[in-house]
């Protein structure tokens, strides 16, 4: 690994920050407890639910570990294209008897006062997702001794994160699981993201920084291979959704060995935003017709989400998943990391063996 990270994590494995409650203090403390990095999401919390649990992850680990916020989002979306597609829910709310949420719930998601509170209580590593921070809040985050990460899904969008002047890349390939974190939300461009391999090749010739590769690695092979094209390290999401300690819904945690769901596919129908999830009777009904609205859509659903977790209905739930899904483990965190760590040590034995002949 790059000497950035190595004195933050021994092992080259980074957990995704899931937002929505997977990524909890327990989750985030077992993977940097067995040398890898854990991450807590801030996203749709507030300023005091993130510091709260940093305080918590403080109580439990002494290891290093990361916070993820969401940047804002410009204001591009159609009202009277949520106001139909809130039409077109309508018969969702009356079948879990909820009301939809109020798209204008907030574009923010208190993007600034969680910045102070990182400022003022400093963490090993911040990372964002769907931009690029302002050079002035890495400058910021520098001075506190944060180190900073930034998603990036294309070559070009690498090169917006070194300019910035963050520290890693995160490539995320378009088989990841959960939100795509483009810089720019077009829907023009929908489905035609980069493979991983491809993107940390375009990525390792773009940039000097550090690339932590991401998007639908499960196993300690696909690891070796990232490390193989250029990234620094992995970062595995849907892998850890299935841990002991991880605070996925039971029916999230179930349905991704579950044989009922096939696929995964990239759908704007529970957030306005592009995310790869397992198609379920919401995403095959009405992600056709969502809009590109984030966070509108994403306030508009929550309530149908939450009852459909209620009334244990996987068919309304947003199941985020990577293309990898099948292959996940039931293990605890720290377990899991200990095997990936062994099936990278033999890949690369294999790999070395085969050069060697």
């Amino acid at each position: 690994m790059s000497s950035v990270l190595t004195d933050l994590f021994p092992h080259p494995i980074v957990q995704a920050p899931m937002a929505g409650g997977v990524s909890v203090p327990q989750l985030a403390a077992a993977v940097s407890d067995a040398g890898g990095l854990g991450f807590l999401a801030a996203g749709y919390k507030t300023a005091d639910g993130m510091y709260q649990e940093i305080k918590q992850l403080r109580g439990l680990t002494s290891r290093p570990f990361g916070v993820n916020l969401f940047l804002p989002q410009p204001e591009t979306a159609d009202p009277a294209a949520v106001d139909v597609y809130a039409h077109q829910l309508a018969g969702e709310a009356s079948w879990y008897e909820t009301e939809l949420g109020d798209p204008e719930s907030g574009r923010d998601d208190g993007y600034d006062a969680k910045l102070a509170v990182l400022l003022d209580n400093p963490v090993p590593v911040v990372s964002f997702h769907f931009g690029v921070p302002a050079r002035e809040v890495i400058d910021s985050l520098h001075r506190v001794g944060t180190l900073t990460f930034v998603t990036a899904t294309t070559a070009e969008e690498a090169r917006a994160v070194e300019r910035a002047g963050a520290d890693v890349v995160i490539a995320q390939g378009v088989e990841a699981g959960g939100h795509q974190g483009t810089h720019r939300d077009v829907p023009e461009t929908d489905g035609s993201g980069v493979g991983l391999l491809s993107l940390v090749a375009q990525a390792r010739e773009s940039v000097g920084i550090p690339i932590v590769a991401a998007g639908g690695i499960m196993r300690g092979g696909q690891i070796a291979a990232v490390l193989a094209a250029g990234a620094s390290a992995a970062q595995l999401g849907t892998a850890f959704v299935t841990a002991h300690e991880s605070g996925a819904h039971a029916l999230h945690k179930q349905a991704l060995t579950n044989p009922l769901f096939v696929r995964t596919e990239l759908t704007r129908a529970f957030t306005g935003r592009p995310a790869r999830a397992l198609v379920n009777r919401f995403l095959r009904e009405h992600g056709p017709y969502a809009p590109a609205a984030y966070p509108e859509v994403h306030h508009l659903t929550a309530p149908l989400r939450k009852a459909a977790a209620k009334a244990g209905d996987a068919q309304g739930l947003a199941l985020w998943a990577g293309q990898g899904h099948r292959m996940a483990r039931e293990l605890p965190a720290g377990q899991l990391v200990e095997v990936l760590v062994a099936e990278l040590a033999a890949a690369r034995t294999a790999l070395s063996a085969g050069g060697a002949r």
